[in-house]
Order: C-alpha cells, then sequence, then structure tokens
C-alpha cells in the first residue's frame, strides 16, 4: 500500500499515513477551506488500509505492534473535526483484540480546551486516547 502524505500549510496539517513505517501522524492546523477536497483523499486511504488489514495484508500489526495515531493539532475547526471522526470511525473497524489501535492526542499542556476536544471526539466514536501534554513555548 502507498504511503499517503500531505505536506502542511498554514491552514492544512502535515499528515503521514505510512504502513510500512507504523507512521501514523496528522499535526499542525486544520482550517482548509476546501475541508472536503482535503480529507475525502484521506478517508479513501483509511478505508482501503482498514480493508487490506481485516483481509490479513499486513501482518505487522498485532497486539504487540497496534496501530498507532498521533494527533498532534494546534488547532481544528468544526468541519475537520467531522473528518477526524470519520477517520477514527473507520479504524474503529479493526476488532482491538486482534489488531489494536492506539490514538495519541497530543495538545499544549496549557490548552485545556484541546484536550476536551479530543475527549469529546474519543467519546463519539467510542475509543480511549492517550492524551499526550506538551510544552510548546
Amino acid at each position: 500500500m502507498q504511503k499517503l502524505h500531505f505536506q502542511k500549510t498554514t491552514v492544512s496539517p502535515e499528515i503521514i499515513f505510512s504502513p510500512d513505517e507504523n507512521i501514523f501522524l496528522i499535526s499542525g492546523t486544520s482550517a482548509p477551506e476546501d475541508v472536503r477536497a482535503l480529507y475525502y483523499p484521506v478517508i479513501e486511504w483509511i478505508r482501503i488500509f482498514v480493508d487490506d488489514i481485516l483481509d490479513g495484508e499486513f501482518k505487522k500489526f498485532s497486539k504487540k505492534n497496534p496501530v498507532d495515531l498521533h494527533i498532534n493539532l494546534e488547532y481544528f475547526n468544526s468541519s475537520s473535526a467531522k473528518f477526524l471522526y470519520d477517520i477514527l470511525s473507520e479504524l474503529k473497524r479493526i476488532p482491538p483484540e486482534r489488531f489494536p489501535v492506539v490514538v495519541s492526542w497530543h495538545h499544549d499542556e496549557e490548552d485545556i480546551d484541546m484536550k476536551d476536544a479530543g475527549n469529546d471526539i474519543a467519546t463519539l466514536v467510542g475509543m480511549d486516547f492517550r492524551y499526550i501534554p506538551e510544552s510548546r513555548k
């Protein structure tokens, strides 16, 4: 499966999904004018990736080597939140007893709103997140 990589801009995040390296990262700011143009290809890629896992294509993922998604956003708008939910909903199709998905939600240690936003998304999608506070001064 091809690696997916979108470069970060002032209004869109860097997105790296590389199964061979077990790198799954969304980082930066997510407030693009055309949120669908950014996220539709990402969601389609995730669908194919999850289908491939379910079909046994990726033997490298296991309880000892889970799919490890890092979300490290400084800001995201409500339209982006909907697409983050869609991405996580696709990943939730992976049976956790066979192939766990670990979601690490990075946030500025002083930004309680960003941590709460992660908690809201985790609750909506029905997944547990690891919260990683960082100093961004």
